[in-house]
């Protein structure tokens, strides 16, 4: 399947493939490459899992599964290939810029994002802030993270975009913090196709409800222990006029 999108002056190319490796079992082998004026992209995939990217940035190649999974090295000389394979879709992208120029444009603005955290809160531990975000063409999204209203990069990271099977595309970043009482962290989402960012909030409400979970708790706690205190009283002094 091959999908051509376009925005502005911008064309990216993806292919996608089905590999059946029995009878039984069918497993979703995908691989991305594309390319901008100004930026690109290479992937591979198994199930919905990245198994490799170039980040051409830094100009080399990632594996972004944790040590503790088996996953395919691949062989050396493969990011060498994705920076020639942009070379190749650039002049494609000319081409092609020409012959789509005058084709109406789509955008879809990708869906309320979900803000979440990697493991269970505890104050003082670190953690990892997920801020997903999906159904939106073309790709990629902007995503930009705050602390206490002052923006945030260090310890942000965000996987290249990942299309769906209705030809939009999911991306997720993610922000390293320690969670803190009364600290607020918000995740803002631009794309073109929105009028205005998505913003989604973590932190005071979340501290805030555990913080009034533990003293309603706590006042029926005390509560209920001037109660079984107040009747062992009456049951004592009861026995003692009989």
């Amino acid at each position: 399947m091959m999908m051509m999108m376009m925005k502005v002056s911008e064309l990216v190319l993806v292919l996608s493939c089905v590999l059946c490796v029995s009878a039984d079992v069918f497993h979703e082998d995908l691989a991305i490459g594309g390319c901008s004026d100004t930026d690109g992209e290479e992937m591979y995939s198994l199930d919905g899992e990245e198994k490799w990217y170039a980040d051409f940035i830094n100009k080399r190649g990632v594996e972004p599964l944790p040590s503790f999974i088996d996953h395919i090295s691949y062989q050396e000389g493969t990011y060498e290939q994705a920076e020639a394979d942009q070379q190749i879709c650039r002049q494609n992208l000319k081409v092609d810029q020409q012959m789509y120029k005058n084709t109406p444009l789509q955008f879809d603005p990708p869906s309320s994002p979900m803000i979440y955290t990697r493991d269970k809160v505890e104050l003082g531990v670190k953690n990892t802030l997920i801020c997903h975000v999906s159904g939106f063409y073309p790709a990629p999204v902007n995503v930009s993270w705050t602390k206490n209203e002052q923006k945030v990069t260090e310890g942000t990271s965000i996987n290249v975009p990942f299309p769906l099977k209705d030809g939009s595309f999911t991306q997720i970043s993610r922000l390293d913090f320690i969670p803190q009482l009364g600290d607020v962290y918000t995740c803002t989402v631009r794309h073109p196709a929105l009028n205005q960012p998505l913003t989604r909030i973590w932190g005071e409400t979340q501290h805030l409800s555990v913080s009034r979970c533990a003293v309603f708790c706590g006042v029926g706690l005390t509560v209920g222990l001037l109660g079984v205190a107040a009747g062992t009283f009456f049951l004592i002094k009861g026995n003692e006029c009989s």
